[in-house]
């Protein structure tokens, strides 16, 4: 059973930063999957923040693009999202996504963590 656990988020002011980390159970080599952060601010939709593929290949919205870094640390089975310079329209719960490759094949969207509060407000 593939189990997801975010941690890291909380209050911080504009242009602060924050480390998002998604430890992973029931992975035996998270290099095989596809990882990703979204995020669901109130009334709004889920959106894809960042995602690194099996490859290694990354992507990220355009509202966070040279802000915040998505990294996957193969030995710890791990993914981390290095935030920097947030603003107050990055607040939302964060969440972490996991695709593995039977999923990808299936169509499956894969597995969520329960998510983290990231706020941003002076």
């Amino acid at each position: 059973q593939v189990q997801l656990v975010e941690d890291g988020g909380g209050l911080v002011q504009p242009g602060g930063s924050l480390r998002l980390s998604c430890a992973t159970s029931g992975i035996i080599f998270i290099r095989t999957y596809n990882m990703g952060w979204y995020r669901q601010a109130p009334g709004k939709q889920r959106e894809l923040v960042a995602a690194i593929a099996s490859g290694g290949g990354t992507n990220y919205a355009d509202s966070v693009k040279g802000r915040f870094t998505i990294s996957r640390d193969n030995v710890k089975n791990a993914v981390i999202l290095q935030m920097n310079g947030l603003k107050p329209e990055d607040t939302a719960v964060y969440y972490c996504n996991a695709v593995s490759p039977s999923q990808r094949r299936s169509g499956d969207a894969g597995y969520w963590g329960q998510g983290t509060q990231v706020t941003v407000s002076s």
